[in-house]
C-alpha cells in the first residue's frame, strides 16, 4: 500500500525519507537528456546552479564494503582520500550493477537518501561552504536541495575532504 502511495504522489524513496524526517528541502525537476555526457553537469546546467553546489553520488568499494561518496560535480572523487576517511586501505569504484541493485536506484539517479540498503556515506567537506546543496532525488532529472547538515544527519555521513579539482 505504501509503495502505491509513493508512486501516485510522484515521490521517490529519497523524497519520502526527507518528508518522513521533517527536514526542509526543495525538489528541482528537469528534462533529462540521455545524450548528455555527465549526469551531474547536466543537472547543474538545467537548474542554473553552480557545479560546486551540485553533488554527485558515487558508490565505491572500500576494502570489500560498499561506500557512498558525495562529491561536487565540479570535482572528482579521490579514492585514496575516501579510503582514508573510513579507515580503509584501498578503494575502487563499485560495479555499477551491484551499486544499482544495492541502492535500489539507477546509475545517474543514485541518491544518498532512501537507499534500499543503507550504505556508509562520506560527504566532501566542500559542502560546508554552501547553505544548501543539491543531490539526486532518486531518478534522472530530479534533484533535491537541502542543507549539508541535514544530509549529514540523515545519512550518518562522515565529513572528509574526498574530492579533488
Amino acid at each position: 500500500m505504501a509503495k502505491k502511495k509513493q508512486q501516485q504522489s510522484g515521490g521517490t524513496p529519497a523524497t519520502v525519507a526527507l518528508t518522513a524526517a521533517g527536514v526542509t528541502y526543495k525538489v528541482h525537476a528537469y528534462e533529462h537528456d540521455p545524450a548528455h555526457p555527465s549526469y551531474g553537469e547536466e543537472a547543474a546546467e538545467a537548474m542554473g546552479v553552480s557545479p560546486e553546489r551540485v553533488f554527485k553520488t558515487l558508490v565505491a568499494d572500500v576494502d570489500g564494503v560498499l561506500t557512498v561518496a558525495v562529491v561536487p560535480v565540479a570535482g572528482q572523487l579521490d579514492l585514496k582520500a575516501l579510503a582514508t576517511a573510513v579507515s580503509g586501505k584501498r578503494a575502487s569504484m563499485a560495479d555499477p550493477t551491484l551499486a544499482e541493485r544495492t541502492t535500489g536506484y539507477v546509475r545517474g539517479g543514485i541518491s544518498p537518501l532512501g537507499q534500499r540498503k543503507r550504505l556508509r556515506t562520506v560527504l566532501d567537506t566542500s559542502a560546508d561552504a554552501h547553505t544548501t546543496i543539491c543531490v539526486s532525488a532518486g531518478r534522472r532529472g530530479l534533484e533535491v536541495e537541502l542543507s549539508p547538515a541535514d544530509l549529514t544527519t540523515l545519512t550518518d555521513a562522515v565529513r572528509a575532504p574526498i574530492a579533488r579539482a
